[in-house]
């Protein structure tokens, strides 16, 4: 046959990769933070580019906790020491402090080559685990980290994913079921549809400032035994999208239950730095188990979960995490092993800054002044946020907004009357999308519809962050208020 004939023959054949031939569970995956609203406030700002006239002269994309993308500067000691690690002639400037210098060469002496473009070992620089398990040992009272238990990673959300690979197993009735909270962060939706394992939803409570409560735990999991094997509980601790900050009582009635049932916790601790509220505290899972006592701390499987991208740092875009597991079986940690080292190594870059916040300056050194000043003003200043947030959406009928007790972001309830309920049908999208994607194209506003975090059935929520400046946030919130008041008046 010719070359032609067989060019023709080709052509006419279907592809191999199709929707129909392709991973089914990848079709199920879906991730709202980045979802079809986004994609429609970054086709606006091509047109505000091109200059299409809008109602607003710029886009504010309150989606997605990116510090840095709004604002936040970044903590002076950690891009001095990157700096240091990614260009080492620096280390002979005198400008650069001295404690930034001794932390670089601590780390480019762990890497090969004494080079931060180097691979590391796939569990990540052991230096740096070591100063991951001392930073643990500091905020937990004394209590001992095992760096060998500690796997760096590409952000938590790599850490999270992996360990539910780990975890995901079982056919029918015997497949893994994975709790979550509702309303729960999309990186879990996604990730349990991904696996193929099953969603077990349990409800947070709003009229408790989403307060995570154990009788509900209980009857998500009941009911899902009647067609999964549940074997992982999931929490997130400040909350995201809720914001509430779990009181110790509340975590150890948790591990207790973890305990009694016989399930795989994971803590999502990333937001440990964000609390703002008098009266709340951090307290991590694994202080609480240890202090539990053997009966608990030597049985319960916990894995714990922390991020750069976070808290005072905001280096999203180092993609920079850890995991900490406690009670791991040893031959399933070989397989772990075996896991990570397909993905080679995390970012070095990441790597580092996690070795910068896990041993940052202390009294006494040059840098520990500036360092505490940085800090302490963007908690500062987040905790000055979150309360105007809570204020401004109080004071507009129609809207319920819980007091935003620590992580970055509000998650308001609103009433949507029936007329748009009807419009939204009509356009063929969930209500609360309906809102969200007309406050788009009327004020330059990106927020993302509750129902891509999950909500109870009757209620429409959005999630905002808190994150743009004091000035931008309070026009953004006034341009919702606005916004709110004149949609209720269209379609009440």
């Amino acid at each position: 046959m010719s070359v032609d004939g067989l060019n023709g023959q080709a052509c006419g054949q279907q592809k191999v990769l199709t929707l129909d031939s392709m991973n089914p569970y990848a079709k199920k995956v879906e991730y709202a933070v980045r979802g079809p609203i986004v994609l429609r406030a970054m086709a606006i700002e091509k047109e505000l580019q091109e200059g299409i006239k809008k109602p607003f002269c710029e886009v504010i994309k309150a989606n997605i906790g990116d510090a840095h993308a709004m604002g936040q500067k970044p903590i002076t000691f950690i891009r001095q020491v990157l700096a240091l690690c990614t260009y080492p002639p620096l280390l002979c400037d005198p400008s650069m402090p001295e404690d930034a210098k001794s932390r670089a060469r601590k780390i480019l002496a762990a890497c090969a080559g004494h080079s931060i473009g180097a691979y590391t070992a796939s569990q990540g620089i052991e230096a740096i685990r070591q100063s991951v398990a001392n930073y643990i040992e500091k905020r937990d009272g004394g209590i001992s980290s095992n760096p060998d238990n500690i796997f760096l990673a590409t952000g938590a959300s790599d850490a999270i994913v992996t360990t539910l690979k780990l975890l995901v197993s079982g056919k029918g009735k015997g497949r893994t079921g994975v709790m979550i909270p509702i309303p729960q962060y999309p990186l879990y939706s996604a990730a349990i549809a991904d696996l193929g394992a099953v969603q077990v939803n349990y409800y947070l409570d709003e009229d408790n400032c989403w307060a995570l409560n154990i009788d509900e735990l209980r009857r998500a999991l009941y009911q899902a035994r009647q067609h999964c094997n549940p074997k992982v509980l999931c929490t997130i601790n400040p909350g995201n999208p809720t914001g509430q900050v779990q009181t110790r009582q509340v975590i150890k009635e948790v591990i207790q239950f973890a305990a009694e049932e016989r399930l795989f916790l994971l803590a999502d601790e990333v937001y440990q730095d964000n609390v703002y509220a008098d009266g709340c505290q951090f307290h991590s899972f694994k202080k609480v188990l240890f202090e539990m006592g053997a009966g608990y701390s030597d049985v319960v499987e916990l894995a714990s979960f922390h991020s750069v991208s976070k808290c005072y740092m905001g280096e999203c875009g180092f993609r920079g995490g850890y995991v900490e597991y406690v009670n791991l079986d040893p031959d399933v940690k070989a397989q772990l092993m075996k896991l990570v080292s397909v993905h080679l190594c995390p970012p070095v870059s990441g790597q580092t800054i996690l070795g910068v916040i896990t041993d940052p300056p202390q009294a006494g050194e040059p840098s520990y002044h500036s360092f505490l000043n940085e800090k302490t003003c963007v908690l500062r200043s987040l905790a000055e946020r979150a309360r105007l947030t809570e204020e401004v959406f109080r004071g507009v009928p129609g809207i319920r907004c819980n007091p935003v007790q620590g992580a970055m972001y509000s998650f308001p309830r609103i009433n949507i009357p029936p007329r748009a309920i009807d419009a939204a049908q009509a356009a063929g999208q969930a209500p609360d999308m309906f809102f969200c994607m007309k406050l788009l194209e009327e004020t330059g506003i990106c927020v993302v519809p509750g129902s891509g975090f999950g909500q109870a059935e009757g209620t429409y929520h959005f999630r905002m962050t808190i994150l743009p400046q004091t000035d931008k946030l309070m026009e953004l919130l006034t341009r919702v208020k606005d916004f709110y008041q004149s949609f209720t008046a269209q379609y009440g």
